[in-house]
């Protein structure tokens, strides 16, 4: 018997002028400014300084009803315009991390491994570096995977939360980006699963074994004797107890030295040496400063120049005697490809402020006193609060940074999850995790405390943290456990 179903599905399809301002949305300032300078040397139509007074009547001017070929690239375009033009992401993003194959298997003494002296020989060969950050370059293969709009801005938050030596922050909780899109953790789950299969394959992973693992299932080798290393004793494979691995899989030396030879042929870093450096520095997008009772917000964009059409280029095409039809179709698609840029950039102002703003009004008592007094905030609060997807509120946030009275924070650090202390007060995770740093800071360094011990602390305080979650968020603060911590 035949059975029919029927199912709907709404996919993400963007045009070029939305995925123009999603792109420049996602950039911190340094990286707009590279954009805008690589933007006025591809676009000679494109120029720095204001619009001149007589523009509106240069515009009325080609306003010919007898005319059927009016340049409609010199009117604002709108926003349904279904033009073809792709838009260059630059951006200058990758880095170095520290998990790496060769410092976990260089055991001579446990076992004989072959591994190449040179990564740039034999079997293991990185790619030349691409002009584009690892970020771009993902989310240029998002918008060709078949996902719903939902699906897509999850993968769009994923893809900026990525590392740039290819694993997802460790900060990032699959449960968290779950209630902010208001979906369940498999949801997630399935869209990270789909990242990690695009181009780096591993990218995404949230640890090594899995990067690893994730490559050997693109390559269709899950039956492997490598995958099951990975997949069953990851933990013997990663502290060279070798011998016991001979042992419980039953294979002989050979065996297990091809295996070894195989996994020391995946990346362990699918970010690193693939794309241009991020910048070290910072540099804040905002300035929030105290004026009487009210704060103001304002971009720090005062090395941004203003944007306008040139007027040569617009007369050339009311001039139709002069240029020939392939010179005018080449200025048309210029013209038009500016005053997009043009609209992008104001646009994107105007979405910067109203997120900013959004946030200060629901952290007002953190600009007032300080950190300590940081409230519990999801993305979806603010998304809500001021009309917008929650990915618009994502891209303005990822990689942003605004300056406060009490030094420079980035955006993300305002978003953070609650918890009820036991007086059924919610305060923020983030609150938790400054106290955690606190104590750490101020603990005896001869007799550095465990996390059984922070957690009884915070208890005391009224905090009811976990152990577990102590260890959890002081790994995400960066600070090693009490037996490293410990000084001589």
């Amino acid at each position: 018997m035949i059975h029919l179903s029927q199912n709907l599905r709404l996919e993400q399809r963007l045009t070029p002028q939305q995925i123009l301002l999603s792109t420049l949305l996602q950039l911190p300032l340094l990286h707009l400014e590279q954009k805008i300078k690589s933007e006025l040397e591809q676009n000679p139509v494109l120029e720095e300084g204001l619009e001149e007074e007589d523009e509106a009547k240069i515009e009325q001017e080609q306003q010919d009803p007898d005319d059927d070929e009016i340049p409609e690239e010199l009117k604002l375009i709108d926003e349904n315009n279904k033009a073809d033009d792709e838009y260059d992401r630059e951006e200058l993003e990758t880095a170095q991390q520290e998990t790496d194959i060769e410092s976990l298997l260089n055991d001579e003494e446990a076992f004989e491994i072959r591994l190449p002296r040179d990564r740039n020989q034999e079997e293991y060969e990185r790619p030349e570096i691409s002009v584009k950050s690892l970020p771009e370059h993902l989310m240029e293969q998002l918008h060709i995977l078949p996902l719903t709009e939902k699906e897509f801005a999850i993968g769009e938050f994923l893809i900026w939360n990525i590392r740039d030596d290819g694993y997802l922050d460790a900060s990032v909780s699959l449960e968290t980006v779950a209630r902010n899109f208001e979906v369940d953790v498999e949801t997630v789950e399935k869209v990270l699963k789909k990242i990690q299969h695009l181009d780096p394959t591993g990218v995404g992973s949230r640890d090594l074994r899995e990067c690893l693992m994730v490559q050997l299932e693109e390559k269709g080798q899950t039956d492997s004797l490598a995958y099951i290393i990975l997949r069953d004793h990851f933990e013997d494979f990663k502290n060279k107890r070798f011998q016991k691995i001979l042992t419980e899989l039953q294979i002989d030396r050979d065996t297990l030295q091809e295996a070894i030879d195989q996994i020391v042929k995946l990346n362990p870093k699918p970010g690193e040496g693939v794309f241009d450096a991020r910048t070290n520095y910072i540099v804040p997008d905002f300035i929030v400063e105290k004026v009487g009772d009210e704060f103001i917000v304002s971009l720090n964009d005062w090395n941004i120049p203003p944007l306008r059409i040139s007027n040569t280029y617009k007369k050339m095409l009311l001039n139709k005697s002069n240029i020939d039809k392939e010179t005018k179709q080449y200025i048309r698609k210029k013209v038009e490809s500016a005053r997009w840029f043009i609209n992008s950039i104001y646009q994107r102002k105007i979405t910067m402020l109203k997120v900013m703003e959004a946030i200060v009004q629901k952290q007002r008592e953190f600009f007032e006193k300080g950190p300590e007094y940081i409230k519990p905030l999801i993305m979806r609060e603010i998304a809500d609060m001021i009309g917008m997807d929650i990915s618009t509120v994502s891209r303005v946030a990822n990689g942003k940074y605004v300056q406060t009275d009490f030094g420079v924070f980035e955006l993300k650090y305002f978003f953070n999850e609650r918890i009820e202390n036991e007086d059924g007060e919610e305060i923020s995770t983030r609150r938790i995790k400054n106290r955690i740093k606190e104590i750490i800071e101020q603990e005896d360094h001869h007799k550095p405390l465990s996390d059984e011990k922070i957690s009884a602390m915070l208890k005391k305080e009224g905090f009811p943290i976990a152990r577990r979650t102590v260890a959890k968020y002081r790994e995400q603060l960066g600070i090693p456990v009490a037996r490293l911590r410990r000084s001589l």
